[in-house]
């Protein structure tokens, strides 16, 4: 009731972002688990083309997020964010309707260059709206984001069973809906002149070095995530032998998500500052690959799930306590009026070299499976996340982090 009653504390504006998120995780997540399946396996395409495919539509959006955040500085982030909503309808209606090679390379850039702009656009927008209550609306942002990735993937399992065209009109149709509730709800802001080029932009930000430390320490935090959906899937099926198994993962974070992410960032946003609080949950991060790490190697053992779980729920803690804050301070590094870029670019960078751990995590993995060192890839996470804690940890003992946002006065609120 308290997270209802948070939600209805916010503007209108705010509380569409909240739901667009619902559905954009909901729809993506519904197609894109099960899109190199559907290449394969329906297509009789070859493992280098869907490689191909499927890397396009990464290369599109991570390559592409400045220019997402940019548009949104310059040209306001509401119609960024309608243009990306309707792209992303295009683009997955097109993995619908084509099965051609190149019909399949043009929804998959219209699918990446909608994320790219999108999401930096939604973020600025977020965080223009919600004044000094950033922390709050980015924690209810991500139990909305979580929420929708547990959905779509339960919803595109059952529509698999009709067919992927099914799946990918229904996902399609999803961001139709948004894109239409957006431009009819969304109230415009107008952006604020910068005062100089792009170019000149785009230079501003990348000479903040204090900023450019932040993005780079921040892969430990997206490479760990995107473990949710790989390292601690896999270890829950192997640990069972039933594929079902990955699903509780998702169902355990999802639930602590939602009990818990509102409650843990305003217990913690008026103790201490936000800097330490990030780094503690990088940390937590680091140290929930431990549990699962004690069991690798063991298969079809039930009990061998519970560490496994246990990591999960670890993990997903972590990012409860960090990413509301992170989400805060990207917007103080810099003046207003290049937020979008801002978040474009921390996007960009934090994306490119997650990518990196990502890789190095799979390599882990193989190795680890080939030589019996099952251990290997729960260790790389671990050193990860402790490392990345350390680099955040050291930039707040140096104070390159930036305060929290000055409360408004109650007398102000009042009037």
């Amino acid at each position: 009731m308290k997270t209802w009653h948070e939600i209805r504390g916010f503007p209108l504006a705010i509380r569409l972002l909240l739901v667009n998120q619902l559905g954009v995780n909901t729809g993506f997540y519904l197609l894109v688990p099960y899109l190199a399946t559907h290449l394969g396996r329906d297509l009789g395409m070859s493992a280098a083309v869907i490689g191909i495919v499927l890397g396009v539509r990464n290369l599109s959006q991570q390559g592409l997020f400045l220019i997402g955040g940019s548009a949104a500085d310059r040209l306001g982030a509401r119609g960024v964010i309608i243009a990306g909503c309707a792209l992303r309808t295009a683009g997955f209606a097109l993995f619908a309707l084509g099965d051609g090679l190149a019909v399949l390379l043009a929804a998959s850039v219209l699918s990446g260059l909608a994320g790219a702009l999108f999401n930096p656009a939604v973020r600025a927008y977020l965080a223009q709206e919600a004044g000094e209550r950033k922390a709050e609306a980015f924690a209810l942002f991500n139990v909305f984001a979580t929420t929708g990735a547990l959905i779509g993937p339960l919803l595109g399992s059952a529509l698999l069973l009709v067919g992927f065209r099914a799946s990918a009109l229904t996902a399609a149709g999803i961001f139709a809906l948004l894109t239409v509730a957006q431009a009819l709800v969304l109230p415009a802001r107008p952006a604020a002149p910068s005062g100089g080029g792009v170019l000149a932009d785009w230079r501003e930000v990348l000479a903040n070095r204090a900023f450019l430390a932040f993005s780079l320490a921040m892969v430990g935090m997206f490479t760990m995530e995107n473990q949710l959906y790989l390292l601690l899937p896999d270890a829950a099926r192997r640990a069972t032998g039933w594929d079902g198994a990955a699903g509780l993962v998702f169902l355990a974070g999802t639930l602590a998500n939602l009990g818990l992410q509102l409650r843990i960032t305003r217990a913690l946003k008026g103790r201490g500052r936000r800097g330490a609080w990030v780094a503690a949950g990088l940390a937590l991060m680091g140290l929930a690959f431990l549990p699962p790490m004690a069991v690798a190697g063991t298969e079809g053992n039930v009990l061998g799930l519970l560490p496994v779980l246990g990591g999960a729920l670890l993990l997903y803690l972590g990012v409860m306590v960090a990413q509301p804050f992170v989400m805060e301070m990207i917007p103080g590094f810099g003046r207003p009026g290049l937020t979008g870029t801002y978040f474009g670019i921390f996007y960009a960078v934090s994306g490119i070299t997650a990518a990196l751990g990502n890789a190095l995590v799979g390599w882990a993995m193989d190795t680890g499976g080939r030589d019996g060192t099952q251990w290997l890839p729960w260790a790389c996470c671990l050193a990860l996340g402790l490392v990345s804690a350390g680099g955040v940890a050291r930039l707040h003992r140096l104070r390159a982090l930036p305060a929290p946002p000055a409360a408004v006065p109650a007398t102000a609120a009042t009037a």
